[in-house]
């Protein structure tokens, strides 16, 4: 009885690729495990496309379907990123929205932010909310953007919107799936030490 619940609940369905909405792409592995830690329903790998050297982790988060790839290993950037874009978009044209999420980058701020915190972007007055620092120079005073992105999509901005209602009600959605992370032991913060 015990063995024939596990199987069932190891079971994952296979769905199509038309039924994937989001797609999620990472640049290291341990985003990728931590992406993969998130989802609250694993599916079954579907045939790979010849024209895609992509590997995808497919699931569900809430009433979404996601597509999550990760770039190779030792490549960075914006180039490999929208390398694994294009690929994804071939295989799984019904993703209408993609996200990159990561752990590695940063923006100057006088807010207390700190490692393990979930920073989300915003426009703001001349800013798109989206921010890309190579464009940029360094001069003697501070850090000078001098390229802007466009804005993220309307979905995303008013996702943004309930997600800070939501915050200032206290009644945060995924702090569900955050705690997941924080009690399995391979996502703990390393112990910190001296600076030598």
């Amino acid at each position: 009885m015990l063995q024939e619940s596990l199987t069932q609940s190891n079971t994952r369905c296979q769905l199509k690729r038309e039924e994937y909405t989001i797609g999620w792409i990472c640049a290291l592995s341990i985003e990728l495990a931590a992406a993969k830690q998130m989802l609250d329903e694993v599916h079954q790998s579907l045939p790979s496309n010849e024209a895609d050297s992509n590997t995808y982790e497919l699931g569900r988060i809430g009433g979404h379907n996601v597509v999550i790839a990760c770039l190779p290993v030792g490549q960075m950037g914006t180039n490999a990123a929208a390398s694994v874009a294009t690929q994804m978009q071939l295989t799984f044209n019904s993703v209408r929205l993609g996200l990159m999420v990561g752990i590695g980058g940063g923006v100057p701020s006088t807010a207390d932010v700190r490692l393990g915190h979930v920073v989300v972007s915003r426009p703001f007055k001349d800013h798109s909310g989206v921010v890309q620092y190579d464009f940029s120079k360094m001069t003697p005073d501070k850090f000078e953007r001098t390229g802007y992105l466009n804005s993220p999509p309307q979905v995303f901005l008013k996702a943004i919107a309930s997600l800070e209602a939501d915050h200032l009600r206290e009644r945060v959605g995924f702090s569900h799936s955050l705690s997941k992370l924080a009690q399995d032991p391979r996502f703990a913060r390393d112990k910190t030490g001296p600076d030598d």
